[in-house]
């Protein structure tokens, strides 16, 4: 049986849950005011609930067509639009900026089926990562691919670390293949992510600001 809780969510799945549970159990003790450690317990129970929830790992059913890039995050597209990307793009690209806040699923996908060409990580600040400027300040780990289907060319997706979140995942290596939707990593706690397209190409992005999105399954742009 598929356990719906990531891996990426080790030791935090673990400890903070069962410090959580602790503290119920302290405050079942030493609080004497019935109402009040009502309202202590039932806020516990929910930060508890929380915990659990934000390490979730739905089940994904990937839409099936080699033309779609699908999202490679949850939340909220808050840009899009074109910027210079000198490095593994190689000119102007179109950058889609996507919030997650802690509310939402934070595991990353492939937004095709792509080779892994070159993993970038870069340390920085932890700025709200709702603003579009955070992806270049921030702590951030840039994702080179290239795609293994017709049309070929290159994508880049990069995970942006936020005010909250501290922790970047990515177990994708170099020359590692992936299948579209495919799972490479998590943010944890809220943050960003980019995916870089490039402007030249034929592809078309279909989707608009301030469109939810969900990893693996929502396209956002469409080969002709």
């Amino acid at each position: 049986m598929r356990i719906p809780i990531t891996k990426y969510g080790l030791p935090q799945v673990v400890i903070y849950p069962a410090l959580c549970v602790l503290a119920m159990a302290i405050a079942a003790f030493v609080v004497p005011i019935v109402w009040l450690l009502w309202v202590i317990e039932v806020f516990l129970a929910i930060i508890l609930i929380w915990l659990l929830s934000f390490f979730r790992d739905p089940a994904r059913r990937v839409p099936p067509g080699d033309n779609l890039i699908l999202s490679p995050a949850d939340g909220a597209i808050t840009d899009i639009e074109e910027v210079d990307e000198l490095g593994f793009i190689g000119g102007r690209a179109v950058r889609i900026g996507i919030f997650l806040n802690i509310f939402d699923v934070h595991i990353n996908r492939t937004p095709c089926a792509v080779r892994i060409e070159k993993i970038d990580y870069r340390s920085g600040k932890f700025k709200n990562a709702m603003n579009p400027a955070s992806g270049k300040v921030n702590e951030s780990n840039d994702i080179a691919m290239r795609r293994i289907v017709e049309p070929a060319g290159n994508l880049l997706v990069r995970q942006i670390a936020g005010a909250i979140a501290r922790r970047i995942v990515c177990d994708a290596k170099v020359g590692q293949e992936f299948s579209g939707g495919a799972v490479f990593g998590m943010i944890k706690f809220g943050s960003r992510t980019e995916l870089y397209l490039p402007a030249a190409g034929s592809a078309k992005v279909i989707a608009k600001k301030g469109d939810k999105v969900k990893a693996g399954v929502t396209i956002l742009a469409e080969y002709d």
